[in-house]
């Protein structure tokens, strides 16, 4: 697979920082690190989806308290320059000064000098501008290179963008997939609007009952076998569809197998026909009112 071939998002310049285009599906780390799988294992298969072209790499300190920023640091060992490296700080740590030490903390444990992107996990009791100020001297520092938001509604993007800096906020990231899509009523467009890009968790459903629903829906079966992928990777392929002519959706799906990070890298190759498109979203069609954000 040709990496500068696979379909691409871009993040916009900042101050310092040249615009960049990343692949469409990056990685997501997610219960690594709390010992679900093996630790090699999990090393190994992000170090895969770095080969396979899949650049971005998603983290948070929460993930096992701090296990999976130490599994992302050990895979990029050697090799830090191939990755988009994301990490997320907590609300409670999203202070002035707290902020600092948080990040801080997060890079010893990536065993790096800086993250491509930084963000605030969830909106907490922490002022914003506190958490603004913070970001601004991590990026002063170098020790981050852009700063974005998750789990943020419109009305929290529209609070952020009115704050000095605000407006530099580079992604927001949030839970979207193919059974959850009530950010396609104003969050999707007030970002698209800005040319924000959006970052997608859980791109196939977290797990349970969705999760069985969506794969085993008849239509997605149907779909998927006619182009002969999995349901994964249809489900994969409809969230990084083209939305109002441009491609501004970056999926992060989480994988240990060899055999789905591989799926998840070849998602990058799938086309959907406007028909395919409009079948799934006669299944599953988006709400057409305004509905809480959702959240996992």
């Amino acid at each position: 697979m040709n990496p500068t071939a696979l379909p691409r998002v871009q993040f916009a310049a900042t101050a310092d920082q040249p615009a960049i285009e990343l692949p469409a599906i990056g990685q997501g780390t997610w219960y690594m690190g709390e010992g679900l799988a093996p630790h090699r294992s999990e090393v190994r298969a992000l170090q895969q989806g770095l080969e396979l072209g899949l650049t971005l790499i998603d983290t948070a300190e929460m993930y096992g308290d701090g296990g999976a920023e130490r599994v992302v640091g050990e895979a990029l060992a050697g090799r830090r320059d191939q990755a988009f490296l994301v990490s997320k700080v907590y609300p409670w740590n999203a202070g002035r000064d707290s902020a600092i030490t948080a990040c801080e903390r997060s890079l010893k444990r990536l065993e790096t000098d800086y993250l491509d992107l930084y963000l605030l996990h969830w909106p907490g009791s922490i002022p914003l501008e506190e958490t603004l100020e913070a970001f601004l001297r991590l990026q002063e520092q170098g020790k981050i290179r852009r700063f974005g938001v998750s789990n943020f509604d419109v009305n929290d993007m529209a609070a952020l963008e009115a704050l000095p800096g605000g407006n530099a906020c580079a992604t927001n990231q949030v839970l979207y997939h193919l059974g959850s899509r009530g950010i396609e009523q104003r969050l999707r467009p007030w970002m698209s609007a800005r040319d924000m890009p959006l970052m997608a968790y859980c791109p196939l459903a977290q797990g349970g009952r969705l999760r069985n629903e969506l794969m085993s829906h008849p239509e997605v079966l149907e779909i998927a076998s006619g182009l002969g992928i999995t349901p994964a990777q249809l489900l994969l392929a409809w969230v990084i569809r083209e939305h109002q002519g441009k491609r501004d959706a970056i999926a992060i799906p989480k994988a240990v197998q060899r055999e789905h990070v591989a799926q998840n890298a070849k998602a990058l190759q799938i086309h959907l026909s406007e028909e395919a498109i409009a079948r799934l979203d006669a299944a599953f069609p988006a709400p057409e009112h305004q509905v809480p954000l959702d959240i996992v």
